[in-house]
């Protein structure tokens, strides 16, 4: 069911194919007012300077049979019946002439309705905003903290809590947190510029300007919980999330801070109260080169990392912080260079978590609810938790790797170490095969003579870079993983798993006489990490 408007209500309920009259003429009529419009010369295609139209409808967003009208020449009528009978609504203070340019009625009474009017083509520009809480039978101006200059454009209700209120203006957005009663800038960093409109879409508020393109604010959950008890009852609050779809730009967590913390910790859990993953103001401590971010990926063609530190901030104020949804990133270590891979953490399935925000030791938690992208239609969440299983398992596996490149260069370094402190014969003989063996495991798990993003093409890929290009694959959209990757994930364990066996014994035999003869020196043996 459709509506358009002349001077008349018409309505269409097949697509448009036809229309049928539902309403008498609801503007005033007055020929005065509906002359040639322009200048003497040139005619005005728009007609702006002529009256007598229904600029404006209202349909109920909970009766079908309610709709409102506004009229340009300042008259409001309102239908409770499905437009077989008008009833002239009209404000008492309506401004003589006033255009009634947006009626948004409640989402939550079919009784109550906003009415953005104004007259700036009369040199009028005060503010005009009407409300109703019984279809018109009353109406209260709501403008108080608006500029007195600043004509209204549109007025739009929350859709999810009652009496939050947005104003489109001349000069930008306001907000109301009491129905209208007391409004106050929404701006924040737009233009001075006229807004013409703005709508509540799920969580976001998308603003059209005139002239100045479109603006969004996302993620408004923090304006729709925000109430004036927490800025002076509590040094810091955190808001609770708005649900987070897959595959889309992350679940973003916001938190207010009465005054400047020491520190800020932010905790994302699963249904079981395990960490997924942390975001703090405190850098972690560094531990073996794990963790260090890739030196880059061949021929930019792979290479999403993610998972690293995240700083979030400790200012005074509303700050947020993005969760991409992925558990921690695999392992790795400086100067690592793969073509066509992915070191990315696997991301969160479909279900419930917990966001815990820690501010200087005190503690409060929120629900975080993940959903499945409903455009993908032809997977379930089963699919998502098996792809999530395997990715797991393949970054673990990612890490493994990485994990022995990183302790096989720490060994070889403090190898060296002990090589430039004696000359002694018996120490260098056991150095030199110890360094041997564990640069011919390294060299079969990460290819080293990689230097550059495009050695790859020269030099074939390792185990480690295999893995981690399985990661890309299993990780890569939403959906069921290929029916190949289980068989190649347990041909790729099984390489790794020779190399890591080789270690262990290269450490337990030659680590061990390399550090007797250490020992032998009065040297500090090589501990491995």
């Amino acid at each position: 069911m459709l509506y358009t408007s002349s001077q008349h209500v018409w309505k269409t309920t097949n697509g448009g194919q036809s229309w049928d009259r539902i309403s008498p003429d609801l503007t005033r009529h007055d020929p005065k007012t509906m002359g040639h419009s322009g200048g003497p010369i040139t005619g005005d295609m728009n007609g702006p300077e002529v009256y007598a139209t229904v600029f404006a409808l209202g349909p109920s967003k909970r009766d079908v049979n309610v709709l409102w009208a506004g009229s340009d020449d300042g008259l409001v009528n309102v239908t409770r019946d499905g437009g077989k009978t008008w009833t002239n609504v009209t404000p008492k203070d309506m401004p003589d002439l006033g255009r009634v340019r947006i009626i948004d009625a409640s989402a939550f009474d079919p009784a109550t309705a906003y009415v953005a009017v104004k007259r700036p083509l009369l040199d009028d520009k005060a503010p005009y905003i009407f409300r109703t809480t019984d279809f018109g039978r009353t109406w209260t101006k709501i403008v108080n903290g608006i500029r007195a200059d600043d004509y209204v454009h549109a007025v739009r209700e929350d859709n999810t809590r009652r009496g939050l209120l947005y104003a489109a203006t001349q000069h930008g957005v306001y907000i109301s947190y009491d129905d209208g009663a007391r409004w106050e800038s929404l701006s924040l960093n737009l233009p001075d510029v006229p807004v013409s409109d703005l709508i509540v879409e799920a969580n976001d508020l998308a603003i059209a300007t005139h002239g100045r393109g479109f603006y969004i604010l996302d993620d408004i959950a923090p304006i729709r919980q925000y109430n004036a008890t927490m800025s002076s009852g509590t040094d810091a609050v955190l808001f609770a999330p708005a649900d987070a779809i897959r595959s889309t730009g992350g679940a973003v967590i916001s938190y207010w801070v009465k005054r400047p913390a020491q520190s800020v910790t932010i905790d994302v859990l699963d249904a079981k109260g395990q960490t997924v993953r942390t975001f703090s103001s405190t850098p972690p401590a560094a531990a073996g080169g794990g963790g260090a971010p890739a030196a880059e990926a061949g021929g930019g063609r792979g290479g999403r990392g993610g998972g690293g530190f995240a700083a979030v901030s400790t200012a005074a104020g509303l700050n947020t912080v993005t969760w991409d949804m992925r558990y921690p990133a695999a392992v790795t270590f400086p100067g690592m260079i793969l073509w066509g891979a992915n070191t990315a953490g696997p991301v969160a399935v479909p279900g419930s978590y917990q966001v815990r925000l820690t501010v200087d030791g005190t503690t409060q938690t929120k629900p975080l609810v993940i959903r499945r992208n409903p455009l993908f239609t032809d997977v379930s969440d089963a699919d998502l938790q098996e792809q999530f299983a395997l990715s797991m398992e393949i970054r673990d596996k990612v890490s493994e790797a990485n994990n022995a490149v990183i302790q096989i260069r720490a060994i070889k370094r403090d190898v060296a170490d002990r090589l430039q402190k004696s000359p002694d014969a018996r120490l260098k003989a056991a150095g030199d095969r110890l360094t041997r063996n564990l640069s011919a495991i390294e060299e079969e798990i990460y290819q080293v003579r990689n230097q550059s993003g495009q050695d790859p093409l020269n030099f074939p890929i390792k185990i480690n870079n295999r893995l981690a290009s399985l990661l890309g694959i299993v990780s890569a959209g939403d959906g069921k993983p290929i029916a190949s990757a289980v068989p190649i994930f347990t041909d790729l364990k099984a390489e790794l798993k020779v190399q890591t066996d080789r270690l262990q014994q290269t450490m337990t035999a030659d680590l061990a006489a390399f550090n007797t003869e250490a020992r032998r020196l009065g040297l500090d043996p090589v501990t491995t990490r």
